[in-house]
């Protein structure tokens, strides 16, 4: 591992050999259930930079935690297959991960697609999830929500300076996350971006676009009830953005039919998926997992 402010940078071979991954914060900290932060499709760990510091140094029970670059998203290499770019192989790349890591149980915060990963990782690996937090996903994807998600991806600006992105981001994003401030937009595009030599780009293997492109939004897509309910006795948080194009109000009340432990909150002024260093979510969050751990003492 090599140091990094706040964190220690963690590398490691897929299944397949591909070398992936992961920061690690609060190295030290041993006790309380470690937590694996899974990001969204073309995210990367930076998007848990704050929470990650806040749970592992910050809260009143420090944790350790890792939070996952999936292959072809920040310092994971890119795989030539684009095929390989699914949750099924992404979910085996994060237990290979807690494999080196010599982690065998652990709290998950999973946004947007980390969230779909868990879904699998109930069906693969049962054991490995003590708690978990659901950031703007559960088992139901909303086709507008994906819609979007296309859209931006398919005609992404291409800004030449950090203003530029700002604003970009801003553009598009804006109508659904009124509650952020300046401060917020720029720390979004230091998250999803790159400096390089031709300017800022995005940290993601361009082909990831094409798995998103592929997908006819004219078909009903698929639910997860079966691997949702699968996950019924396991503590659980699901975290709304209030303008969610993403996670339905109809879907969120359904999930509490069947998981009726299930704790929620909706975050005023932002859509998929909230920040979670933003407000009171940070703490909220270290609440939760403090009172999950709780349970089982």
């Amino acid at each position: 591992m090599s140091n990094s402010p706040g964190f220690s940078d963690f590398f490691y071979s897929a299944p397949d050999g591909l070398k992936l991954h992961a920061r690690v914060y609060g190295e030290a900290n041993s006790g309380p259930w470690p937590v694996v932060c899974l990001p969204g499709l073309t995210r990367n760990a930076r998007d848990f930079h704050e929470l990650a510091l806040h749970l592992s140094a910050r809260s009143a029970t420090p944790r350790k935690v890792i939070a996952f670059d999936y292959r072809g998203r920040g310092r994971s290499a890119y795989d030539p297959e684009v095929k390989n770019y699914n949750v099924g192989v992404e979910a085996g790349d994060v237990l290979a991960g807690l494999a080196a890591l010599s982690i065998g149980e652990a709290a998950f915060i999973g946004t947007s697609r980390g969230g779909l990963i868990i879904h699998v990782l109930g069906m693969m690996r049962p054991a490995v999830l003590k708690a978990i937090v659901f950031n703007d996903i559960g088992p139901v994807i909303e086709a507008a929500g994906l819609a979007h998600i296309q859209s931006y991806l398919e005609r992404a600006p291409k800004p030449r300076t950090f203003a530029e992105a700002v604003d970009a981001q801003r553009s598009v994003h804006g109508q659904d996350f009124s509650a952020l401030t300046e401060a917020d937009w720029a720390r979004m595009v230091r998250a999803l971006n790159r400096e390089t030599d031709q300017g800022l780009l995005p940290d993601f293997d361009p082909k990831l676009v094409d798995t998103v492109a592929g997908l006819d939004l004219k078909q009903p897509l698929p639910s997860l009830w079966p691997q949702f309910d699968a996950l019924g006795a396991i503590p659980l948080l699901t975290i709304r953005g209030a303008d969610s194009r993403l996670l339905s109000t109809d879907t969120l009340q359904q999930m509490r039919e069947h998981h009726s432990m299930m704790k929620t909150i909706t975050v005023e002024g932002q859509g998929h998926a909230p920040f979670l260093e933003t407000g009171d979510l940070p703490s909220a969050i270290a609440a939760f997992l403090d009172r999950a751990e709780r349970q089982y003492m």
